[in-house]
Order: C-alpha cells, then sequence, then structure tokens
C-alpha cells in the first residue's frame, strides 16, 4: 500500500504582502503529479490547510480542487484533518459532498466518519470517534486511521473528557490512542496515528517552530506530547506543525513531520520541502521516503555594508523572494531605500543595522529649554538611538525632513 504524507498547507498566505498563491496552485499541483506517478492508493494531509480561520474564495477554491484532483474521481483516499490555524467547523462543512470522492475532512478528536463507498471503490469498513478503517480498491488489506487535529485544552476537556491537571491531557491522549489501538490495530492492516500536535522525544531537543508560526497550545500546558505517548501498535505517525522535514522519533515507530510544501518565513530559507512516500504492509516497518518538491520560490537573505552590492545582488536574484540587511553608520537614505525597491519587485524586507560608534548612553539626561528646536531633536535622537548607544546623528535626510515639518507648522 502507497501512502502520501503531507501537512502545512496554509493556502491563502502572504509573506508580508506578498501574495504566495499561485506558488501555492503550483506546488499542490506538483503534489497531485507526485501521487500519480508513484501510484498512492491515499493521501494523508495533516493539519494546517489554510492560513487563518476565514481562508479567501480564492484558498478555498484552491483546497477544494486539489483534493479532488488527488483523489482521482474517488480512486484514492484522501483525510484532511484541522490544524490549529483551521477552523474545525470550516473543515467539516463540505463532507457530505467530499465523501462521493473518497474525501474524509476531520475538524475535531472525537469526529465519528460516517460510512460510505465511492463508485471506485475507496470504502469506510469501521469507524469510531478518532478513527477509521478503509478498505482501498488495490490493497487485500485495510487502512488503519487513528485522527487526532489540533484541539485547544478547552476543546480536549470537552470532547475527550480529560480532567485538569498539568499533564492530565497528555496522559489522556495516551490513553484514547491506546484505547482505539487495543480495539483496532491488529497485525491484518496498516495502522497509522495522524495527528496536528507538538511532539519531541522525552529528554531530547525541543524542535523549533516557525517564528511566525502562532504559538501552539501545547497541550496540559505541558511543552509537548511524548514519542513514548504512542501506541505499540502503531506504524507510523503522520504529523503536522512543524514546516521542517525532521523524524522526531523512530521507536515505538517512525514519528515524522513530512514539512511545508512552501518556505513561509525568512527562518526556513534554504530549506528543502518534502512530501513523505510510505510503502507500507501489515506486521511490518514501514519503510517511509521523503520526496522533494521543486515549485515555489526560494526565500533568500542577505547582509551588506555596500548599497551597490546590494543592488547587484538583488538583481542577480530577482526571480526569488528576499530580505537584505544594510550595515551603516547611519540610517538608510530615502534615496538608498528607492535604489534597492526599484531592483527587485520581490524584495519584502529592508534591516538596518547601525554601527556602533562607541560610548555609553548617558543616564539622567537634563533637557536644556533653552535650546533651539534642532538642537533639541538632534539631542533627543541621540539619547534614544538604540543603534548607536547615545552617538547616533540624525541622517541628513532626517532632518532636511524635520526641518520641512517644521517649516508647515511654523
Amino acid at each position: 500500500m502507497k501512502i502520501l504524507h503531507t501537512a502545512d498547507w496554509h493556502l491563502g498566505k502572504r509573506l508580508d504582502t506578498f501574495s504566495r498563491l499561485e506558488e501555492q496552485r503550483e506546488v499542490l499541483q506538483e503534489i497531485c503529479d507526485i501521487a500519480d506517478s508513484e501510484a498512492v492508493e491515499a493521501v494523508i494531509v495533516a493539519g494546517d490547510l489554510f492560513d487563518n480561520f476565514n481562508p479567501s474564495s480564492e484558498a478555498t477554491e484552491l483546497l477544494y480542487s486539489t483534493l479532488h484532483c488527488l483523489s482521482s474521481n474517488g480512486k484514492r483516499a484522501i483525510i484532511a484533518i484541522a490544524g490549529n490555524h483551521d477552523s474545525p467547523e470550516r473543515i467539516e462543512v463540505p463532507d457530505a459532498l467530499a465523501r462521493a470522492c473518497g474525501i474524509i475532512f476531520v475538524g475535531y478528536p472525537n469526529t465519528e466518519i460516517k460510512s460510505f463507498r465511492t463508485q471506485a471503490g475507496v470504502e469506510v469498513t469501521k469507524t469510531d470517534k478518532g478513527f477509521v478503517e478503509l478498505k482501498l480498491p488495490e490493497s487485500p488489506f485495510p487502512l488503519r486511521l487513528i485522527l487526532t487535529p489540533y484541539a485547544n485544552e478547552l476543546r480536549l476537556k470537552k470532547d475527550l473528557g480529560a480532567e485538569e491537571s498539568e499533564d492530565a491531557l497528555r496522559v489522556h491522549l495516551q490513553n484514547h490512542w491506546q484505547e482505539l489501538a487495543d480495539k483496532y490495530f491488529d497485525n491484518q492492516g496498516v495502522n497509522i496515528l495522524a495527528t496536528h500536535l507538538f511532539f519531541m522525544k522525552k529528554g531530547g531537543e525541543q524542535p523549533e517552530e516557525p517564528e511566525d508560526e502562532k504559538p501552539i497550545l501545547h497541550v496540559g500546558g505541558a511543552s509537548a506530547i511524548y514519542s513514548e505517548n504512542i501506541p505499540v501498535q502503531t506504524q507510523y505517525v503522520a504529523l503536522g506543525h512543524l514546516h521542517r522535514y525532521q523524524i522526531i522519533d523512530k521507536k515505538p515507530c517512525p514519528i515524522v513531520y513530512s514539512s511545508s510544501p512552501l518556505a513561509y518565513s525568512f527562518a526556513e530559507s534554504n530549506q528543502t520541502k518534502y512530501v513523505v512516500l510510505l510503502n507500507a504492509e501489515p506486521d511490518k516497518p514501514i519503510d517511509y521516503q521523503p520526496i522533494a518538491l521543486t515549485k515555489g520560490k526560494k526565500l533568500l537573505r542577505g547582509k551588506f555594508d555596500n548599497i551597490d552590492e546590494a543592488v547587484a545582488w538583488l538583481e542577480e536574484h530577482s526571480e526569488d523572494l528576499v530580505e537584505i540587511t544594510i550595515v551603516s553608520e547611519n540610517y538608510l537614505e530615502v534615496t538608498d531605500k528607492r535604489r534597492l525597491l526599484d531592483a527587485h519587485t520581490g524584495l519584502i524586507q529592508i534591516i538596518p543595522e547601525i554601527k556602533s560608534q562607541g560610548g555609553d548612553t548617558q543616564e539622567g539626561v537634563q533637557i536644556d529649554l533653552t535650546m533651539g528646536m534642532e538642537e533639541l531633536f538632534v539631542a533627543y535622537f541621540k539619547q534614544h538611538s538604540k543603534y548607536g548607544k547615545g552617538q547616533q546623528e540624525p541622517s541628513k535626510g532626517l532632518m532636511a525632513m524635520f526641518r520641512e515639518v517644521q517649516g508647515e507648522d511654523d
């Protein structure tokens, strides 16, 4: 049985004001092409389908058209769960229509999927709260899935009946998963857990979350769910939330973040993005292989102390999205900023880095009201300059602007 694991599509996400929708369209088509070329029988999308609770009509249309393409008219099972950026209610809205294409939407941890069978032969054979068993047209054995979309503490308490304590929700999730595994996970089918939570190996290094990711409310107030909380009958854990491909642990089974399909912040610059292809059969370790994605713009960072060098670099990387840092002794002049912006349409951010000119900020500075307005402004600017340690002079351009404003006021 071949299964494709992907996550964190974040449809509708922007980089500052720059739309990524066309890039998302291209990379999702690449995922559809991989599913076809590898003859995949099921696709797991492990949360954060959208970037916010109220996605645009364009983002919504892209999700539905992509999942319909992936489903291959009901020949391939699609399982999509909600992440912390998704509205669980919105995720489950199209469920009745989606089932005709073999698409399963799961918004809540206690969602019980209704039985169905597509004309092409994808069939729900068993269902429970947070669990589904599927019969796939080309496989002689079933696919079993424990499904836990993201849920905050309040929802987990409400949906799963957990009690309050520092680690009660983590323990409750473990017990919930173990109960389902004991009931449905045997050696006659492929057993997978798909969830959108923050995982780590107990005692191991804590994985970094994306810098612009909404802080996920870690379950029970604890830092993470541990790999030891996974039932031993599980053969693979398909994770969503972290945007870098990484294997959290290999015990009791591979616990894998597939990565987002695009780099969504400059902290992800130079990362290769993946989907994960699983070759699975009952009662054997699952063979899994990351497949690199090639579509979408690169996110690059550059650092320069010369405007001419920065402009040349920007022109060299005209097809990428870029962020640059300009190191100088003074604040960036308006003319220099305009040169940089004119050199690259995908310049997202210019970060000024002012060289320290030595000296410490004076404590308890007294204001001399006998000074002129311009002198007071210069003194104020130097005192509050966080880059020059109290010695940074305002630039000529800034002073000219100050004089213009002062002249208008007069």
